[in-house]
């Protein structure tokens, strides 16, 4: 069972002998050309993999008070899960066009429903592409199955319990530390262009995705992941760390790469950024902590 990452030729393996007990799903997306992913799947796509849109698939639809990728409701997501024939005894891979950003919300999606059998392709397509492995063009058609929903509690923070942690200034304080996966730029409020509002969270600090993955978009070795990890978290226990980003999405990568560094336990601020700042009373900081 494969529970984190999986490497192209692990994966290459059981699609060769044609094994039923494997779902394969490509993530692959691009926020600026939300339609991209899907183009990207039609010209070429691992071999029997469905498609998965970040909008559509993954997330929830919005409304005035959520962020950009609200979480969908489980009900919804059983019944996409099991349109891709994915039950209790079927093996998950998730990949995207790499660094595996976009495939870690799947990763992250599928434990939240209590599926702990689910990895993400590390590399993406680009490294299935890099070890000549098999392309197809064919939409592939599962036969649906049943998922059925063993949703694991704890594993989301709210913005009301956020307030109120920012408001008692607990964040940071050893017990609890909110981790911003943006990039630096964006975490400091110097350059957004995704959102109206630049800044950051008070008492968060950043640790940006793009930290966790090597400059081919491969993860790190779990050692490597655990030194970075240290410097962010200092004495703050990996159980006391909330994941954010811009929506929800990146943050899982965060997660990822901390359950792959051995460190478990962590918990995502599905809203994130872009549903704090729907209310202008919620504090912001600019800058650099």
């Amino acid at each position: 069972m494969y529970t984190t990452l999986i490497e192209p030729a692990e994966l290459a393996a059981p699609l060769a002998r044609g094994a039923t007990d494997w779902a394969v799903i490509d993530c692959r997306f691009d926020l600026t050309r939300p339609d991209w992913g899907a183009s990207a799947y039609a010209a070429g796509h691992v071999p029997t993999a469905s498609y998965a849109h970040l909008d559509r698939d993954l997330s929830g639809p919005l409304s005035a008070s959520t962020g950009r990728h609200p979480l969908p409701a489980p009900e919804r997501l059983a019944e996409t899960l099991g349109r891709w024939g994915i039950d209790a005894q079927v093996q998950v891979v998730a990949y995207d066009q790499g660094n595996g950003a976009y495939a870690s919300r799947l990763w992250w999606l599928l434990r939240w429903a209590g599926h702990s059998k689910v990895a993400v392709l590390n590399g993406g397509f680009a490294a299935w592409q890099q070890w000549q492995m098999p392309v197809e063009t064919t939409a592939m058609q599962r036969q649906p199955r049943t998922f059925t929903l063993r949703p694991t509690t704890g594993l989301v923070v709210s913005t009301a319990e956020l307030e109120r942690a920012v408001r008692d200034g607990t964040l940071g304080s050893g017990h609890s530390m909110l981790v911003d996966a943006r990039a630096a730029d964006r975490f400091a409020g110097e350059n957004e262009t995704i959102d109206p509002i630049a800044g950051h969270i008070p008492g968060a600090r950043n640790h940006p995705f793009a930290r966790n993955v090597d400059a081919t978009g491969r993860f790190l070795a779990d050692v490597v992941l655990r030194e970075r990890w240290a410097q962010t978290l200092g004495t703050t226990s990996s159980q006391g760390v909330i994941a954010m980003c811009g929506s929800g999405v990146t943050a899982c990568h965060n997660l990822l790469a901390l359950e792959v560094a051995g460190l478990s336990g962590a918990r995502l601020y599905a809203g994130s950024w872009s549903e704090w700042i729907r209310d202008p009373a919620r504090p912001i900081i600019r800058g650099t902590p």
